[in-house]
């Protein structure tokens, strides 16, 4: 099996960051250090990752956090700014995140030790709508709704159709509720940038049929088995 397969059947990490973890020299097989992610693990072979033994199925847990501003979505930091496991004070189970949200951006967050539905929400051919609420600069004319709406070059990339409501218009800012169902880096402020009106705050208020609701900044809770079962689903 793949070391990075691995390590996230063990419950630590998904691919994507175990592959981060490898090539950042923090895992090891057999007391050496593994830098290659395409290494097959062997019977026998001991694999630890910054010091931990990996091994062994975990129960699987999930949360939905709410994240507020000033945290990264990683699960460490070479510049020591706080991490959003640095909230998750008493949860035993080595949770990571799914998907990412910029540091300026709070909201809802998913936490887990699986894997599989890491992989499963974070694909590309995935259309799990993600909804937002960003305070954008200035007035969002008619004609840059319908450009948000139909697909906005954001720099060699037009976005697919989205959906957009104003839920506060206004001269010197307005309130957007905004719904995409891809996740390129940094995309809402992209595209409200491109059509003239850059984001003053951003919030992500959903991912699919999972709600942030009433959950306050930097708390979180447990998924319903019927959330978990939407997840695996959607």
């Amino acid at each position: 099996m793949r070391i990075n397969k691995y390590i996230a059947q063990s419950g630590l990490a998904s691919r994507r960051t175990a592959d981060e973890l490898i090539l950042a020299g923090k895992v090891k097989v057999n007391g050496a250090v593994m830098r290659t992610p395409g290494y097959d693990v062997q019977e026998g072979d001991e694999v630890t990752v910054e010091g931990k033994r990996v091994g062994g199925a975990e129960k699987l847990v999930y949360y939905a956090l709410n994240k507020p501003l000033g945290y990264i979505t990683t699960t460490s930091d070479e510049q020591g700014r706080p991490t959003v496991l640095e909230l998750m004070t008493d949860v035993t189970a080595r949770v990571f995140p799914v998907g990412r949200l910029d540091f300026a951006t709070s909201g809802l967050l998913i936490m887990t030790n699986d894997g599989k539905l890491t992989q499963h929400i974070s694909h590309p051919s995935g259309e799990v709508w993600k909804t937002y609420v960003a305070v954008v600069e200035g007035e969002v004319s008619p004609e840059r709704l319908r450009k948000l709406r139909s697909g906005v070059d954001i720099g060699g990339y037009v976005t697919k159709p989205a959906w957009v409501n104003v839920l506060e218009p206004g001269k010197r800012s307005t309130t957007l509720e905004i719904k995409i169902s891809e996740g390129k880096n940094r995309q809402i402020r992209k595209m409200c940038k491109a059509v003239g009106n850059p984001v003053s705050s951003l919030q992500r208020t959903a991912i699919g049929d999972i709600r942030l609701g009433r959950l306050r900044e930097g708390q979180y809770r447990k998924l319903s088995p019927a959330e978990v079962e939407y997840l695996k689903n959607c």
